[in-house]
Formats: C-alpha cells, structure tokens, sequence
C-alpha cells in the first residue's frame, strides 16, 4: 500500500540524505592540505573511516528510536549533534581531535541518512518506492557535483577549516527545514513500544530474513565499491597522476551527474522489467566494469582511461542502491526505522572496511581501490543469485 506523497516532501528528504555527502565529497579535494596541516599523511584516510564507522553505530541508535517515539525527535536531535560536531571539525587542533570530531559528526548525521529511508517505506512500497526512492537521488545528486567544487575554493581562498563551517551551516538549514516541514509518517498506533533489548533481539530477526540479508549484502558491496573510490581517488589522480584539485573536483562532477541520470533511469527500467531483473543484470554489469578497473591499473594507460572505467561502475551505484533498498525494507513495514538502521549500518561498515582496506594496501598505484572494488562486485553478483522473490514481484 502506499500513501500520498506532499509534492516537496522527496526534495526535503534528498536535502537531508545528502548530509551525508555534503560531509565528506566537499573535503576530499582537501586531503594534500588536510594531511599537512595535521602532519600526518594518512589523517584523511582515518578521519574517513572515522566517519564511516560513526555513521553505521549511529544508525544502530537511530533506527528502533525512530521506531519508538516517531521520526521527527530524532532526527531533529542528530542534527543538532551533527552542526556542533562540526563547529569542531574546524576547530581540531590535532589528527586525534579530528578523527573524534568526524567520528561525531557522523552519529548525528547518520539519523539524517536512516530517517528519510524509513519515511520512504512508511509513504510506499514495491515499484511505487523504488520511484520515490530514485527522486530523492535526484534531490541529493547535486551534493556530489557542486560540494567538490566548492570545497575546492573554500580550501583555496580561506583554508580548509572553513569547508568545515560550510558544513554547518548545511546542517542548520537541514535542521529548520526539517522543523517546519517534515511530518511525522509514523503514527502513534504503529509505534513499537519495546525496550533496548527487544530491539537487538528484533536485528537479529531482521538479519537473518533472507530478503532483507541478500539486498543487505548487495547494498553493502555496491557501497563498499563506492568508498573505496571516494578514499582512493584523491591520491590516485591528484598524487599519481597530478591533476589539480580543481580537475578531481570537475572529474567527481561528472561521475556525480552520471550518478543521477543512472539513477533516473532506474525507474524506467523497474516499471519495464522489475526489480529482480534489474539488479541482476546490473550485479553483472559492475562486476564486469571493476574487471574492467583492474585490468587498468595493472597496466595503467592514463588517468583518461581510469575516469572512464570509473564512469561506468557510477551505473552500478545509480542503478542497484534504489532497489536494494527497497527490496531490503520491503517484508519490514513494522520495523522500517530499525530494518533502514541495520541497512545502513551494513553499508557504511562495508563502506569502512573498504576505505581502510585502501589505505593500508596504498603502494602509490591504482591497484588496491580496483581490487578491493572487483572483490566487493564478486561478492554482490553472488548474493544476487541468493535473492528470493518479493510479494510484488509475485504480484507482477
């Protein structure tokens, strides 16, 4: 069953996912100015993984708190907890005040990342919410194109703490837009009225549904592939290949706007053939695309051909995180907030792993982010093959 949706509310809810990547695409150009003023040349590394970490304990929290008293509070107060986080993210004085700060920052960003999912599942099922999950990738899609650019010139004209103040002010907007605006879609008689055991005993159900633990997986893998391009790409063609942090900004543009026309075609493509069909084919796809990845960084012909191999697997990312989501939340209805939290937790710690798994490979080649990239592939094309069939795909 699905809900009237308010016209604005995918725009409200894309604005506050894209906390999520409003915090860490703008800083990426930054790493070469990071790493030097902390004297530490793997403090950007950590302090991402730091984030990562943050934003999968966080959803953990978020989600069954959601669940028990609605989604409105919670959010509200992840986004206070993120704008002074970040106030001291500008303000670290060493990597270990950073790395804390970041790990901060993303607790109460992570209720910005969960809340909206769950919001989408209490709105809509099934084709119906791969649609309006797909509008929000639109709305959020902008973060990744114009928050490299900007970062770039607020590093270059103030200094890199000041990417750190624009954040903020990001969250502040997200938090009185949220507070006008944003309904509470969770009604009383829905709520669960469980304590903090009943909702680890109630993960542990949600895991072990073979529905929600295939797209979990997936939605993992495909997140992990994503990390591990944003954690490796910054030293990779600003360090391997020299481009200027202004021609990474611009390449991360353009893997941005191709992530938000592969994501707008993923609801032409489900309302053609389904869900099922489509994440099949498209598991193929990426695990094909990062083959195609470490062939070029075995013998690497340039950083053209890497930004095109790269430009593909967005297809992946566009095209599979739609309907993994939807496919995972799908049998959860009662539990969206807590099925949604687990769900990201998944993704943000294969998101971790893999972004550490970068660093520490690092041997001034592409070779680590390709491998690492294949590996999680491999793994999504096999759990895709595990998927059962969902109630509306019988349907169809």
């Amino acid at each position: 069953m699905s809900r009237a949706v308010p016209p604005r509310l995918p725009i409200l809810l894309g604005l506050l996912i894209a906390v999520g990547p409003v915090s860490t695409d703008m800083y990426l150009p930054a790493f070469p100015a990071l790493a030097l003023a902390l004297h530490n040349q793997a403090a950007p590394q950590y302090s991402l993984a730091s984030y990562f970490f943050g934003l999968a304990i966080g959803q953990l929290v978020n989600g069954p708190l959601s669940d028990r008293i609605g989604r409105r509070g919670p959010l509200l107060f992840g986004l206070g907890l993120y704008i002074l986080a970040s106030l001291g993210a500008a303000a670290s004085w060493s990597t270990v005040s950073f790395v804390a700060f970041r790990f901060f920052t993303a607790l109460g960003a992570s209720a910005a990342i969960v809340i909206p999912r769950a919001v989408v599942r209490d709105l809509a099922d099934g084709p119906a919410a791969a649609r309006l999950m797909s509008k929000l990738m639109l709305a959020m899609g902008l973060a990744p194109i114009c928050a490299p650019l900007l970062g770039v010139v607020c590093a270059g004209a103030v200094g890199w703490r000041f990417i750190f103040i624009v954040c903020t002010l990001y969250g502040v907007l997200a938090l009185i837009l949220a507070y006008i605006y944003l309904p509470d879609t969770l009604p009383y008689e829905r709520r669960v009225r469980s304590g903090a055991i009943s909702a680890f005993v109630r993960y542990a159900e949600i895991f072990c549904e073979r529905a929600f633990l295939s797209h979990a997986v997936i939605n993992a893998c495909v997140a992990a592939c994503l990390f591990a391009y944003l954690s490796g790409t910054p030293q990779i063609f600003e360090g391997i290949f020299h481009w200027s942090s202004v021609e990474y900004a611009l390449l991360f543009g353009v893997n941005s706007c191709a992530y938000i026309g592969y994501s707008q075609l993923n609801p032409i493509l489900v309302n053609r053939f389904g869900v099922a069909p489509v994440i099949s084919v498209v598991t193929i796809w990426q695990l094909l695309c990062t083959l195609l990845l470490v062939g070029l960084s075995i013998n690497p012909p340039g950083g053209l051909s890497l930004a095109g191999g790269l430009l593909l697997c967005e297809a992946a990312f566009g095209l599979l995180l739609p309907c993994c989501m939807v496919g995972a939340l799908s049998r959860h209805q009662a539990h969206a907030g807590s099925a949604a939290a687990l769900l990201g937790t998944m993704q943000y710690a294969g998101g971790a792993v893999a972004g550490l798994g970068v660093g520490v490979l690092a041997n001034n080649t592409s070779q680590p982010m390709a491998i690492i990239m294949f590996g999680s592939a491999a793994v999504a094309a096999l759990a895709a093959t595990c998927r059962p069939r969902l109630r509306f795909e019988l349907a169809e």
